[in-house]
């Protein structure tokens, strides 16, 4: 017999169909309670985080300013000091400056006046010397003052445009004898610049540059077997009378030239002959007839006559219508020297001097 088939009623739920229900429902309830409370507390910790964040930066920012004021402090406390040092200065001057108004005060009129003639009367006396050694100077370039402040030489043309000095600085110009001149060649190069006749002769050219017209030019050449200018490197122009510096120089050069070898006369007026434009003054200054030509001797020694021969040579290759005005400085065995030389002195309208050993 075929089963009824039961029907469906709400009646007809199972116990534990119901609890089941329950459960479900409770679960779903702490669910949805569960998620509602992360999201509330989620909010207030990034919040609190945020502001934690801001704290502590400004708590760096604080500490950063911090270190700033300290050293602002150290500071404003050493400028503090200094200025309080300068003020104790300031003071302990003002002080001293008080006390030596109250000296002044004390001071009486009448001292005041003696004081200022005395420094008047100082002033003069300088002020006469001053024009004392004006006068004995004269229009003179460069002072020079010898034994005795002496300034004198007659007959002498150092006037001119274009003036060139020819001093001699052969071997023969370390003394008058032939004996002092053999024993100081064998010397030190510091011994020969320091014998007498040589000074001599660089005083004859300080002497001479002293007295040239302030408007003109000169040159200094020094000869042996050669020849070269005071200041090297100066051989083919002419310099300023006006430069003193440039002057001092050629004089202060002079001491470091050692008189040494023979004398050749003909490559020193071969110097003269190559010179733009040429001289319209020559001063000589030499002891002796040339010892050798253009070219040095065979033998080592050289007769009166041949010396004498080289000299006519020499003077024939130097430019007409110049002056030359010979120094003559002293020397034995050469007796014909004296008259040669004046009498091309004479001849080119020049003058002819043989000094005293004491001048200048």
């Amino acid at each position: 017999m075929a089963r009824r088939k039961r029907r469906f009623t709400a009646s007809s739920l199972s116990f534990l169909d119901i609890m089941s229900c329950g459960f479900g429902a409770v679960a779903l309830i702490f669910l949805i309670i569960k998620h509602g409370s992360d999201h509330q507390v989620d909010a207030p910790d990034q919040d609190l985080s945020a502001e934690v964040n801001l704290l502590q930066e400004e708590v760096q920012f604080g500490r950063e300013h911090l270190v700033q004021a300290r050293n602002t402090l150290d500071t404003t406390s050493d400028e503090l000091v200094k200025t309080q040092g300068l003020a104790r200065r300031i003071i302990e001057q003002i002080e001293e400056v008080k006390g030596n108004l109250a000296e002044v005060d004390s001071t009486t009129e009448e001292e005041d006046i003696q004081r200022l003639q005395e420094k008047l009367k100082k002033l003069e006396q300088a002020k006469n010397k001053l024009e004392e050694e004006n006068k004995k100077l004269g229009d003179n370039v460069r002072k020079h003052v010898g034994e005795g402040d002496r300034q004198y030489l007659t007959g002498l043309r150092l006037g001119g445009d274009r003036i060139l000095i020819l001093l001699d600085s052969s071997a023969s110009m370390l003394g008058d004898e032939l004996i002092k001149v053999i024993r100081a060649r064998n010397m030190s190069s510091s011994v020969k610049r320091n014998t007498e006749k040589w000074r001599r002769a660089k005083q004859t050219v300080s002497w001479l540059v002293s007295q040239f017209p302030q408007e003109s030019q000169y040159q200094i050449y020094t000869f042996n077997t050669g020849f070269r200018a005071a200041i090297v490197g100066t051989e083919d122009r002419w310099l300023n009378v006006d430069d003193r510096d440039q002057l001092d120089k050629a004089i202060a050069e002079l001491d470091e030239i050692v008189p040494e070898n023979g004398t050749s006369l003909e490559r020193a007026f071969h110097a003269i002959s190559g010179m733009s434009p040429l001289p319209d003054n020559i001063i000589l200054i030499t002891d002796g007839l040339p010892t050798q030509g253009m070219k040095k001797p065979r033998g080592n020694t050289i007769s009166g006559k041949d010396r004498l021969k080289l000299f006519r040579t020499a003077v024939d290759i130097l430019p007409k219508s110049v002056p030359i005005n010979v120094i003559l400085a002293p020397m034995e065995g050469d007796p014909h020297a004296a008259s040669e030389y004046w009498k091309l002195a004479m001849e080119t309208q020049g003058s002819f001097l043989a000094p005293s050993k004491d001048w200048p």
